[in-house]
């Protein structure tokens, strides 16, 4: 390979490498969602006052949006399944199946309201 075609690739590459990456169709009313979400699970787990720490608390781990909604009764099953659609969500805009994306997305928000 001449010097001069090992500079093409070689620009070629960084070139590719430079580019942005594309995310999926998705991928940003996934991540909207999910700060929506998360915000709503705070205010609900604050809103019911102290709460004696349970054993993943007193073993210094720290709570996840999951670990809250579970611990949250009635509002944390509803939180759990929109946390549930999300995860979905994600996997069908892996797979490029926006219909499916968008009803599961659609589903997350309706717990939102």
């Amino acid at each position: 390979m001449t010097s001069i075609a090992k500079c093409r690739v070689a620009f070629f590459v960084v070139l590719c490498a430079t580019m942005p990456a594309h995310a999926g169709t998705c991928t940003d009313d996934i991540a909207q969602t999910q700060a929506q979400l998360d915000l709503a699970i705070e205010k609900d787990a604050g809103s019911h006052g102290w709460k004696p720490e349970s054993l993943n608390a007193l073993r210094n781990r720290q709570p996840t949006p999951r670990s809250l909604a579970e611990s949250e009764g009635d509002n944390g099953l509803d939180f759990t399944d929109a946390l549930d659609s999300l995860d979905r969500a994600r996997t069908a805009d892996r797979t490029g199946d926006v219909a499916a994306c968008s009803r599961e997305i659609a589903h997350a928000r309706a717990v939102l309201r």
